[in-house]
């Protein structure tokens, strides 16, 4: 119940901040997290149990230090791995294998090497901006296809859950309320980091960008972060001041 307490203070507290606190650099800094450090962080100061993921909107739940998906909340029906579909995970927005393939350490040994040599390639995999908690079974499905549209017959789902993944075309298509969101990351990796996007692709995310909009919590969820790491998603940022607002005088 404390620990509920000081993250809701802290939320309060973040929002009477002004956003250019959180100015938004154009390079990574060389001591940011690890993608370990990252993952405690978002579990201690961001997320919480009671919470919904992102990509089916299960409740997550906890036992001790273990953070498990409550399938009954959401509908959730596990398409093959029972087991990893009872636990959350944290998934890379922006797959590891996506950014790392244009970084010259992946062509040298893959992820291991990208992580012990390239600053740039660390401060992307600890990016906690690009990390989000999800039904561990849909985390592996997704690995690092790439985010598509799919007709309501493409691919397998997962009970009620709103994502569905199709091998046969290798797109993952997230659920409808995290589109924007992931929309987002990618613009923001895409400015912080040089990440390169397709026209197709850049005209896919923006379209989900614009039909789910940043919403409140998104807003919360960007400034803990930036207060901790000094770097601010401005694709998120930009919306907040209107979208906090309007919070503001819907609670009166």
């Amino acid at each position: 119940m404390r620990l509920l307490k000081s993250k809701v203070t802290l939320a309060v507290c973040v929002l009477l901040l002004p956003l250019h606190v959180f100015a938004f650099g154009n390079h990574p800094k060389p001591d940011g997290m690890t993608f370990r450090e990252a993952k405690q962080f978002l579990k201690q100061s961001v997320h919480q149990p009671g919470d919904r993921d992102e990509y089916c909107g299960c409740k997550i739940t906890a036992s001790g230090k273990k953070w498990l998906v409550d399938w009954e909340s959401c509908g959730y029906i596990p398409r093959k791995n029972a087991e990893r579909a009872s636990r959350i995970e944290w998934e890379h927005v922006v797959p590891a294998s996506e950014f790392g393939q244009q970084r010259q350490c992946w062509q040298q040994g893959g992820r291991k090497n990208c992580s012990a040599k390239d600053a740039i390639f660390a401060a992307m995999e600890g990016d906690p901006h690009n990390l989000v908690p999800v039904v561990g079974e849909v985390n592996g499905d997704r690995g690092n296809l790439k985010y598509g549209m799919l007709a309501r017959e493409q691919g397998v789902g997962y009970g009620h859950c709103p994502s569905r993944v199709d091998f046969k075309t290798n797109v993952f298509m997230p659920n409808p309320s995290f589109r924007g969101n992931a929309a987002r990351t990618y613009f923001y990796f895409r400015q912080r980091y040089g990440l390169t996007l397709s026209k197709q692709r850049e005209q896919l995310f923006a379209a989900w960008s614009r039909q789910d909009p940043v919403d409140a919590k998104e807003c919360i969820r960007n400034r803990v972060i930036a207060k901790k790491t000094g770097v601010s998603n401005p694709f998120v940022a930009q919306q907040c001041d209107s979208v906090l607002a309007a919070v503001r005088v819907g609670a009166r």
